[in-house]
């Protein structure tokens, strides 16, 4: 596996080595050994399964006092992947980065614990799986709106459809930073 070190401190980029051949293809998706060989520490210990079609935006979602890092990757479709930094104190603190995911290139994105996590469809249909460090809690759901001009996301899709939670999420600046550590 090759990890590549993003723009943001501890979200990393990870390609996968993949052995093709006449019947299809084998790739390892992950290693604790190669993670921790490349700092990404925290137990992965729930697996999440999506599927969207084209325009759909998940997101911008984190969880406050069950913080949960991302081992994201498609498995059928392309998505824009996108992890903003919201640690209080951080250097990078309202920062983005985006990454497209999907079958074809076979890239993760590991966003750690601290960032806002969300993607969009830009195939017909997508299939993405991702794993988390720690459980889905609802009373610490939070999240971010997608569209936060403080923030500056470039997403591909401009009209994007979105669930009614992810429409009513503040801006950076109306972030409760106290509640989240």
């Amino acid at each position: 596996m090759k990890v590549t070190k993003t723009n943001l401190d501890g979200v990393l980029l990870v390609e996968p080595r993949v052995f093709n051949d006449p019947r299809g293809f084998f790739m390892e998706t992950y290693s604790k050994k190669v993670f921790q060989e490349n700092g990404i520490e925290p137990e992965l210990v729930q697996d999440n399964h999506s599927y969207s079609s084209y325009g759909v935006l998940r997101g911008l979602h984190f969880q406050v006092n069950q913080p949960q890092a991302k081992l994201v990757r498609v498995v059928e479709g392309e998505i824009f992947d996108v992890a903003v930094d919201i640690r209080p104190g951080s250097p990078t603190f309202g920062k983005w980065t985006g990454h497209y995911l999907s079958s074809e290139n076979k890239h993760q994105l590991f966003v750690p614990a601290g960032f806002a996590h969300g993607f969009c469809v830009t195939s017909k249909t997508v299939t993405v799986l991702y794993k988390c460090s720690d459980y889905y809690s609802p009373p610490d759901e939070r999240g971010l709106i997608w569209n936060d001009s403080e923030v500056g996301i470039d997403w591909p899709v401009k009209e994007p459809l979105l669930s009614e939670k992810d429409t009513k999420y503040p801006q950076l600046s109306g972030l409760n930073l106290e509640e989240m550590g």
